[in-house]
């Protein structure tokens, strides 16, 4: 059992990043207890296809790709704007790609293999990144986390279980222990790796209003802990917090209501139309960019397709199945008429343009496998489906509103600096507060670099955090 009266570090939080942290600060010989609010540890790490976005790694030395943490940095920074901190978003891309070799010192599997989507292990596209940084493990999330918990009891390591840290202990400007059941805990440092909180409305409301502009389409895959405690500690400690209005939300259809490997997955034979009747996008760009593009219409975005593409849905999914669509255009919700022009009457969109749009998709890519408007012809060859796709030309027609309303991570987080320090409200270190993963803010930004930002971020930082926290018993 560990001593409460000799710890260094406490971690709120057993997800990826309190898993990260806690292993790291007992390898620095830190005596580590972990308190997890659930009745199991894992978090939304278990619930994520475990892809990490790494560079300099050797898994991609071992297929000949070179890449480099300043390369990962510039696109990182470019793709956000350069509205995070460059100091701490080179100290993550710079430890990304250790931490991912500490992992599979550890015991992962990431073979050195081409894959083609974040399920297969291996290495894929990430994003709309130029060098694929995508990192699949075997077993997926669920492996991640069990590589990490068989290092925590390997350490000795105490997870506290179904116990939620009430708040923090703050005294003369410093945290020095935790608040759970009642009872007081103290210690050198505290790690908060609580989560988001995308199962909180009000605070979604509050720092992620976006998220609610979904409507009834809104759907959470977040795991059930991520309810917004880091943020009443950041009221507790007056720590500073950054990311606001910034988060992560899938376009999906209006119908979906599981993540896509239970949902299945729109036809390949689809086109995404605006207002206007015409394609916009490349169907499958990476949702780094995706939602952001349908987001920039004026007006609903609809995904059109045919029978022949109904019918071809595989079954054993829960939303995109040939029975769930016929089912929701019976009920008036997707679209269906007998002709382009009576679907376009339906959408209240130009007659002339969708039907000139569906010709163009028919006469170029679905022809001859090329698409030189949206060059989709390369998202769907980096998915390993390279074969044109099916021509849509038999009816009836259908279209499905298509809208960001997978809620998957916010990013709204206590300030942290490049070494996982809690910042307050003029800049400077609280003593003794670390925090990563969703949980600490600034690495995350506007616009989710790709597969893996997530993982990678709580990965990382836990790492960093608990590295650091132990240094500061």
């Amino acid at each position: 059992m560990t001593d409460l009266d000799a710890l260094d570090v406490i971690v709120v939080g057993g997800g990826g990043a309190g898993l990260a942290a806690a292993v790291s600060a007992a390898e620095q010989g830190a005596q580590v207890l972990l308190f997890e609010s659930e009745r199991e540890l894992g978090g939304s790490t278990q619930l994520s296809a475990g892809l990490f976005t790494a560079a300099g790694t050797s898994v991609q030395r071992g297929l000949g790709v070179e890449d480099t943490a300043e390369r990962y940095f510039q696109h990182y920074m470019d793709l956000n704007q350069w509205l995070l901190k460059p100091g701490l978003i080179r100290a993550f891309c710079t430890a990304a790609g250790p931490t991912l070799e500490w992992l599979l010192d550890l015991g992962l599997d990431v073979p050195a293999a081409i894959s083609p989507d974040a399920h297969t292990p291996g290495l894929c596209r990430a994003g709309v990144e130029d060098v694929w940084r995508g990192h699949v493990p075997r077993d997926q999330g669920y492996g991640l986390v069990q590589v990490l918990d068989r290092a925590r009891r390997e350490r000795g390591v105490q997870a506290v279980l179904d116990t939620r840290v009430e708040r923090l202990l703050f005294e003369d400007g410093r945290v020095t222990g935790v608040v759970a059941d009642g009872i007081e805990v103290r210690a050198g440092a505290v790690v908060v790796a609580s989560g988001g909180f995308a199962q909180d409305p009000g605070l979604l409301d509050r720092y992620y209003p976006a998220a609610r502009e979904a409507g009834d389409s809104l759907f959470v895959v977040a795991a059930p802990g991520s309810r917004g405690d880091h943020l009443a500690f950041a009221e507790q400690t007056g720590s500073s917090l950054a990311g606001h209005g910034w988060g992560l939300m899938l376009p999906t259809a209006y119908f979906q209501r599981h993540h896509h490997w239970q949902a299945g997955f729109p036809p390949k034979s689809r086109v995404y139309v605006n207002f206007a009747g015409r394609r916009f996008m490349d169907e499958d760009a990476s949702y780094a960019v995706s939602g952001g593009l349908i987001l920039a219409q004026d007006g609903p975005v609809w995904a059109v397709f045919d029978e022949k593409a109904r019918l071809a849905l595989p079954t054993g999914y829960t939303d995109w199945t040939p029975a769930r669509v016929a089912e929701e255009a019976r009920a008036g919700r997707t679209l269906r008429a007998g002709s382009l022009a009576g679907l376009a009457a339906a959408m209240d969109v130009p007659d002339d343009a969708l039907t000139a749009t569906v010709a163009r998709w028919n006469a170029q890519l679905a022809a001859d496998g090329t698409d030189p408007e949206f060059l989709r012809e390369e998202s769907l060859a980096a998915k390993g489906s390279p074969g044109a796709p099916d021509p849509i030309a038999t009816g009836p027609f259908y279209a499905a509103r298509v809208l960001p309303a997978e809620l998957v991570c916010t990013h709204t987080g206590l300030e942290i600096d490049h070494e996982a320090a809690v910042l307050d409200r003029t800049g400077a270190v609280i003593p003794g507060l670390f925090a990563a993963g969703e949980a600490g803010g600034g690495v995350l930004g506007m616009r989710y670099v790709g597969g893996g930002n997530a993982v990678a971020n709580a990965l990382t930082l836990g790492r960093v955090a608990g590295r650091t926290a132990a240094g500061a018993r």
